[in-house]
């Protein structure tokens, strides 16, 4: 939103976001175009010694890649989206003229703790003195965390108060997108002057941002990167708003790592049927165990491992296909269906 946003300035905008659903050029995009192939190849090749001497992660490689490409394509500004934390993320190199988070989720526990409060606390470590640092997380255990370790870096706070919303128009569904919105225009308001988009371009901005992948709707198909409890609860808060054609069917693949019972629960009340399966892009380290199958023993649930029959099962009888579990699913799915497309 924040991007957009920027845009109807006039102003050439970057934008950095992860992870990526079929290419990972999704990942570098300026004014709406992806990095070319060309140029991926190119900093890759140029990069690559410094990539292995360092032994970067992928992350770290693509994010230095990213910023290549936004300098060698002249932007006047880029809206970074960190990858993992904040603290020891590689994007925390930047100094932003502004900061923020979101909210805190219960991710990566192997790296950023193991509650809330320990994540909050890494995640507030992208503060820095001066720059103005936007807290949208409504709880206010969790807001404090963040409130406390920003203010120890000189950090300047601006709190979006829990209950606010944004009213304006969407292209985004979904009331947490109304949430997200008030947080993205805290954002735009903390922005120096000649950066700082007026109100008809934040609207118009607002009104057109979209992401692949985000409660996208085509045809019988309904695609969803909902990867953890709460944000399946988001996605079904989303679908009784605004019905989809009925019956229902879920096509889920979830991650080893996460609540795979929770997140069926928060949809079973929606779908007649729902499928477990296994991406097939996602790394061995994070696929599911069909033998245990996440400890998921309702009747309603089905389970198939083979991910393109998991696809074609799921659509006999049904007048809407939902998709959803993690990137990964969405991703492969996105990259097998026709109409879809990682670019926008």
């Amino acid at each position: 939103m924040v991007y957009q946003a920027l845009r109807e300035t006039g102003l050439r905008v970057g934008l950095y976001t992860s992870p990526h659903l079929v290419d990972v050029r999704e990942r570098m995009v300026v004014d709406g175009r992806p990095i070319s192939e060309e140029a991926f190849a190119a900093w890759t090749t140029r990069l690559r010694p410094t990539i292995e001497a360092s032994h970067a992660s992928f992350f770290e490689a693509t994010t230095a890649i990213a910023l290549a490409d936004f300098a060698a394509r002249g932007t006047d500004v880029a809206v970074v989206e960190v990858g993992l934390g904040g603290r020891l993320d590689s994007t925390n190199v930047l100094t932003p003229v502004v900061a923020g988070v979101v909210n805190v989720g219960l991710d990566h526990t192997e790296y950023l703790g193991s509650t809330l409060g320990e994540i909050a606390v890494e995640k507030a470590g992208i503060a820095k003195p001066d720059i103005p640092f936007i807290i949208g997380e409504t709880r206010a255990e969790f807001a404090d965390v963040l409130r406390r370790e920003a203010e120890d870096v000189g950090a300047r706070i601006v709190g979006i108060p829990p209950t606010a919303v944004y009213d304006g128009p969407l292209r985004l569904e979904g009331a947490h997108q109304r949430r997200n919105a008030a947080v993205a225009k805290g954002f735009v308001e903390e922005l120096p002057a000649h950066l700082r988009p007026d109100h008809g371009a934040l609207t118009a901005g607002f009104a057109k941002a979209w992401l692949p992948g985000r409660l996208e709707r085509r045809g019988r198909w309904i695609l969803d990167v909902a990867h953890n409890q709460e944000g399946m609860k988001a996605l079904a808060d989303a679908l009784r708003q605004r019905p989809p054609s009925t019956p229902l069917h879920a096509v889920l693949g979830i991650l080893k790592d996460k609540d795979a019972l929770g997140m069926v629960r928060e949809l079973s009340d929606l779908a007649e049927r729902i499928w477990l399966t296994s991406p097939p892009s996602a790394p061995d380290t994070r696929r599911p165990d069909p033998v245990t199958a996440f400890g998921v023993t309702d009747s309603e649930v089905r389970v198939q491992w083979d991910f393109d029959r998991c696809l074609e099962e799921a659509q006999d009888g049904a007048k809407t296909v939902l998709v959803s579990g993690s990137f990964y699913t969405v991703g492969d799915a996105m990259s097998r269906l026709p109409g879809f497309r990682p670019f926008g």
